[in-house]
């Protein structure tokens, strides 16, 4: 897959919001109820993105699309294992991907004392190596960063990881991107 033109001027967009991202979190107006995609989770560390706008975390970032995989991210306290240098291949669901979960989940999963069910579906986005579209295969299986597996489908050119498709890929400097419409659930 390549890049498509929408992507890669959301690619161009990214060092002006990274900049903002780093440094600045909106402010909800007053009376509003914070959601799991802009409430920071409770005793998190403050997000440390790295310098490198072309990192996973720095594409994750700043991303609008992707602020409750960054949240997530963030609750586990993974920020700094997926901005290592790698290489990983990260599939990263979108905010409409978790939205498609069962009403209070991603709020559930936040919660202080379901950090490692978090952290568990958080590792199964995850994979070592470097795994571009062409290097995945219809039926190839990878085994992901909690010890499960996922398996790839390919057809008519459309590429899936278990149930959810892959809609954007990503070359990151520390490795790949999968932008995906489902939340990959461990067994």
């Amino acid at each position: 897959m390549s890049r498509s033109p929408r992507l890669t001027s959301s690619l161009t967009l990214l060092a002006a919001v990274f900049a903002l991202a780093c440094d600045k979190q909106p402010a909800a107006p007053a009376g509003a109820e914070p959601n799991a995609a802009t409430a920071p989770a409770a005793k998190a560390k403050p997000l440390q993105v790295p310098r490198d706008p072309n990192n996973i975390v720095s594409i994750a970032v700043a991303s609008k699309d992707h602020t409750t995989l960054v949240a997530a991210m963030q609750a586990a306290d993974y920020v700094a294992s997926v901005a290592n240098p790698g290489p990983l291949t990260v599939f990263a669901p979108t905010n409409a991907a978790f939205e498609k979960l069962p009403a209070g989940t991603v709020e559930t999963l936040l919660k202080p004392e379901n950090l490692d069910a978090l952290k568990n579906v958080i590792k199964y986005h995850a994979t070592t190596s470097t795994y571009m579209p062409t290097d995945l295969k219809d039926g190839q299986v990878l085994a992901m960063a909690n010890g499960q597996k996922v398996t790839i489908h390919v057809a008519d050119g459309k590429l899936r990881v278990n149930d959810a498709n892959v809609i954007a890929s990503v070359r990151a400097s520390n490795g790949a991107v999968h932008i995906i419409d489902a939340v990959l659930l461990p067994k």
